[in-house]
């Protein structure tokens, strides 16, 4: 990016306050496009492929993954970025990252696995998202984690309690403080939100879990569709969604950045301290934001609790539960690097591996501890 077209407040990398370990800076890629392509071949990155969000890997090819989520995120935010005239590749380096601390089995699994670990300092998968960058990745000779820049690892960190925010040094310091962190990470946020949202409308309808006539009573969804039948009476069902849950996002996202734009222009920020400064400028409208809310709610109640998904949850649920206790109360069944590790923080040590197993790995991992026949 040109910039000269960055917006006085925005993120640049030539001002980033940096790195934890010093590096020379690249001969072709600025510190956030270097901070993107760090994460793209890390090997947390790569798991994302089978994670899953609502439905587990094993039951179908066709729903998202945490993979494709994360693209889906990095696409809408850089779209937000530019119209924003806000930095593309910080954005893009956040939301490729954003999730890369999720356990297997999406939330089942990271409130199964916060559970195991209520004792030892609870598990939040945001705060596993930057301890992957910081120490957990082993790709460099010089330095565990991935060494980003503190602004990717700012927009990492989404949320943090006081507690954990002491622990973390500067990148935690702002919930101490209660500034904000640079708009790049506050619209990853919202484009985040956004995305999980309209697609998991999709792949609830896909699955069969919710209906179209359901959705009919969720405002926001019901005036996309009137639309696409009106001006496309004939369209059949997939294209009907397709098209409606486009227009969904199209909404959300224009309202996200008309709302934003006039916050800015209230506040006249000059530079990114003086957003640090302000309250949270990214947001919707408050019409949108109801709107919004409410599809929340609807998807929350039809979709996260249905019976189907409650069932495999259980399942998950009880498939971390059972690997944490038998690792924790036996760490010879960790891999060796784990075992290392477990000597001096056996609870972290475990949750630390069973949160980098993927939906399938993990119910093979159980099926081997616990299944007689396994290898009979």
């Amino acid at each position: 990016m040109n910039y000269l077209q960055l917006a006085p407040y925005a993120a640049n990398p030539e001002q980033s306050f940096g790195r934890v370990h010093d590096e020379q800076p690249s001969l072709t890629r600025n510190a956030f496009q270097r901070d993107r392509d760090r994460i793209i071949h890390s090997t947390a990155f790569r798991r994302l492929e089978y994670k899953t969000q609502v439905f587990v890997n094993h039951e179908g090819d066709l729903f998202r993954t945490r993979l494709t989520h994360s693209i889906e995120v990095a696409q809408l935010a850089r779209a937000i970025a530019r119209t924003l005239k806000l930095h593309e590749d910080l954005t893009e380096a956040i939301a490729l990252a954003h999730d890369l601390g999720h356990t297997p089995f999406g939330h089942a699994g990271q409130d199964a696995l916060n559970e195991c670990m209520r004792e030892y300092g609870g598990f939040e998968h945001n705060l596993q998202s930057l301890r992957v960058v910081e120490q957990l990745e082993l790709r460099y000779a010089e330095f565990d984690g991935l060494n980003l820049t503190f602004e990717v690892r700012e927009g990492i960190l989404k949320h943090c309690s006081i507690k954990n925010a002491k622990q973390l040094g500067e990148v935690g310091q702002r919930f101490i403080d209660k500034t904000s962190p640079s708009l790049e990470a506050q619209l990853t946020n919202y484009a985040d939100e956004i995305a999980y949202n309209n697609h998991d409308i999709d792949d609830g309808l896909r699955s069969g879990l919710i209906t179209i006539d359901q959705l009919s009573k969720v405002d926001l969804f019901a005036r996309n569709l009137a639309e696409v039948k009106e001006l496309y009476p004939k369209l059949e069902h997939r294209r009907l969604v397709n098209e409606t849950v486009r227009r969904m996002i199209n909404t959300l996202v224009v309202d996200l950045c008309n709302q934003t734009a006039k916050n800015i222009a209230l506040h006249e920020p000059a530079s990114i301290a003086d957003i640090r400064k302000l309250p949270q400028l990214v947001h919707f409208s408050s019409d949108i934001a109801e709107q919004n809310l409410k599809l929340k709610q609807f998807l929350r109640k039809n979709l996260y609790h249905h019976y189907q998904v409650n069932r495999m949850s259980a399942k998950a649920a009880r498939i971390v539960r059972e690997l944490f206790t038998a690792f924790f109360e036996n760490t010879g069944l960790l891999p060796n690097e784990f075992q290392a590790y477990a000597e001096t923080d056996k609870a972290r040590a475990v949750a630390d591996y069973i949160a980098g197993m993927t939906d399938r790995f993990a119910i093979r991992e159980h099926r081997k501890l616990f299944t007689v026949d396994e290898y009979l």
